[in-house]
C-alpha cells in the first residue's frame, strides 16, 4: 500500500495540498503527529534534526520546535493549534521565528481519514507570500510525510 504523497497547488491564495496514504492505523499517525517522541523521528526533511519540540495540544494551544540543518544551524518555528480533534484533524498556524521575531503565520490542516486497513492523511497549508516559500514548504513536507511513511512502519499501536 506503500504510496507516494500526491500534491495539488492552489494559486489565490499560494497554497498547497498533499495527499498521503500510510499503512497504519488513523490512530498510530495522529499519535505520529502529537507526541514530541514521535515528531523528532520523522517532521523534518532528512538531514535534519528536532531537538526540541513541545506543544500544548488544545485549541489555543502553542507549539515550538527547533529544526537543526546538517550544518548545525537551528531555525525556530512555532504557531498555535486552531482545531484538534483526536484521531480525525489538526489545524496550527505555523511561523518562523528569526532573533524573536515571527515571520509570516500560515495555516496547516492535517485530514485523518480510515482507508482500508490505513490511514489516508491530507495536509493543506495556505497564506504564503511568494510562491518560492510555498515551493519550500511543498518538498519539505513531501520529504516529511515519506519519512513518516517509514518510520509508521516500526511504530506499534500503544495501548
Amino acid at each position: 500500500m506503500k504510496r507516494k504523497a500526491i500534491s495539488t497547488r492552489t494559486t489565490g491564495d499560494l497554497g498547497f495540498t498533499l495527499v498521503r496514504t500510510f499503512d497504519a492505523p488513523r490512530r498510530v499517525i495522529f499519535e505520529a503527529w502529537t507526541k514530541p517522541e514521535h515528531l523528532k523521528k520523522w517532521s523534518a526533511p532528512r538531514g535534519f534534526t528536532i531537538p526540541h519540540s513541545e506543544g500544548d495540544i488544545r485549541p489555543g494551544g502553542k507549539w515550538r520546535a527547533c529544526m537543526r540543518t546538517p550544518e548545525g544551524e537551528d531555525l525556530r518555528l512555532g504557531g498555535v493549534y486552531q482545531q484538534v480533534v483526536p484521531d480525525t484533524s489538526l489545524v496550527f498556524t505555523h511561523a518562523w521565528e528569526d532573533e524573536g521575531k515571527r515571520d509570516r503565520d500560515t495555516l496547516v490542516s492535517v485530514q485523518f481519514e480510515e482507508d482500508g486497513h490505513g490511514t489516508r492523511l491530507t495536509l493543506s497549508q495556505t497564506g504564503f507570500d511568494s510562491v518560492e516559500s510555498r515551493d519550500g514548504h511543498e518538498s519539505g513536507w513531501s520529504e516529511c510525510l515519506e519519512r513518516l511513511a517509514e518510520y509508521a512502519a516500526l511504530m506499534r499501536p500503544s495501548k
